[in-house]
């Protein structure tokens, strides 16, 4: 599976642990910066891994900022595009099999390099149950996107 990752100055500690655990799971990371921890704005870089997956580019996307909040909010803008913050691998997994979640986000300034590569490594190992339940709640989820609620 292709995986985008993007990040900005406050995620870029932790992008090298992020691309060497998604090659180390057999997948494919397509790197979309930052490249250094010179400061950047998290919505451009956000946006850029949610645009990849939304155009088929990549299946799934990591993004990284400070906290993981910012990015994720960014990657929740865009149609069909589902992100979660999860700073626990419980969140991580169960995020992907219950709700289809398609984008990681994390806060690098609150999970350390370990935590991260756990998080990743459950992400990318998930898959969605399509249980019934869960393709109900997904189609609710789906038809909130571009109403005006």
């Amino acid at each position: 599976m292709k995986v985008a990752v993007a990040t900005d100055h406050g995620g870029w500690p932790l992008k090298a642990a992020v691309l060497a655990t998604v090659r180390a799971a057999g997948h494919e990371p397509l790197d979309l910066g930052t490249d250094s921890a010179a400061p950047v704005d998290y919505p451009d870089y956000a946006a850029a891994a949610a645009r990849a997956v939304q155009s088929g580019a990549a299946e799934r996307a990591i993004v990284l900022c400070g906290s993981g909040v910012g990015a994720a909010v960014v990657a929740n803008k865009f149609r069909g595009i589902r992100a979660g913050v999860c700073h626990d691998v419980y969140s991580a997994h169960q995020a992907v099999e219950h709700d289809d979640v398609n984008v990681l986000a994390l806060g690098a300034r609150v999970v350390g390099e370990a935590l991260a590569e756990e998080l990743v490594r459950a992400f990318l190992a998930a898959r969605f149950t399509n249980e019934e339940r869960h393709r109900r709640r997904l189609a609710k989820v789906q038809a909130l996107e571009g109403s005006s609620v």
